[in-house]
């Protein structure tokens, strides 16, 4: 009896598995427009916003799923990197430098918005424990290739899954509209502008703060 009570009370007291508060998927724009140094300006820019204090300890403390996917062209989306619990901060250095190091796995075709969302949606499935779901999506211009990306948000609100955006306008200056209009989706989804490709390190770094603290807000 005094047995059963000692494992009983150390089974009460031992603590609960933490709940993951954000399922965050970070889609990466890989097509022909983006040149090797854009692309490298982009891989190193989202790993130090990672690692952002602010951003690193809230993606701790909320235990949360990180993947990250490459897109272009039709039939050329790939998760390069898989869903990894951020348990820790050491968890959270080694999933940034895995983005820095990640290599670029294709190289001069179009650009498949609809098609990029709905790779990313599917990978949701093996994260449905997350109370919240996220697509974080870059790009430097107009989806022009594949189903639209509009014709995905159906499936996208369905399952809970929000979508914000980053418009680099380097060559595209109404890119920022184009998203608001037809790429975000959900509760609180919002655009963020960067001017160039030069401007992204500072603004996905914002943009993450806006997501890992829940702030919501419109078209910026």
């Amino acid at each position: 009896m005094h047995l059963l009570r000692a494992i009983l009370a150390s089974v009460c007291l031992a603590p609960a598995a933490q709940a993951c508060d954000l399922a965050l998927a970070l889609a990466v724009d890989v097509s022909g427009s983006v040149d090797s140094g854009e692309f490298r300006i982009q891989m190193d820019g989202l790993a130090a916003g990672l690692r952002d204090p602010i951003v690193s300890e809230a993606l701790v403390r909320g235990q949360a799923q990180l993947m990250l996917v490459q897109w272009t062209g039709s039939s050329r989306q790939q998760v390069t990197i898989p869903w990894t619990r951020i348990e820790s901060f050491a968890a959270l250095d080694q999933f940034a430098d895995q983005v820095a190091a990640d290599p670029r796995i294709w190289r001069n075709f179009s650009t498949a918005i609809g098609e990029a969302l709905h790779t990313t949606l599917d990978a949701f499935d093996s994260v449905s424990d997350c109370k919240r779901r996220l697509i974080d999506l870059s790009g430097d211009g107009v989806s022009n290739e594949g189903v639209e990306p509009t014709q995905i948000h159906a499936a996208l609100r369905d399952r809970g899954v929000v979508v914000n955006a980053l418009a680099i306008e380097e060559s595209e200056p109404d890119l920022t509209a184009y998203f608001f209009e037809n790429v975000i989706v959900g509760e609180g989804a919002f655009v963020v502008s960067a001017a160039g490709f030069a401007d992204y390190p500072e603004r996905i770094r914002r943009k993450l703060l806006r997501e890992v603290t829940q702030q919501t807000a419109g078209l910026r």
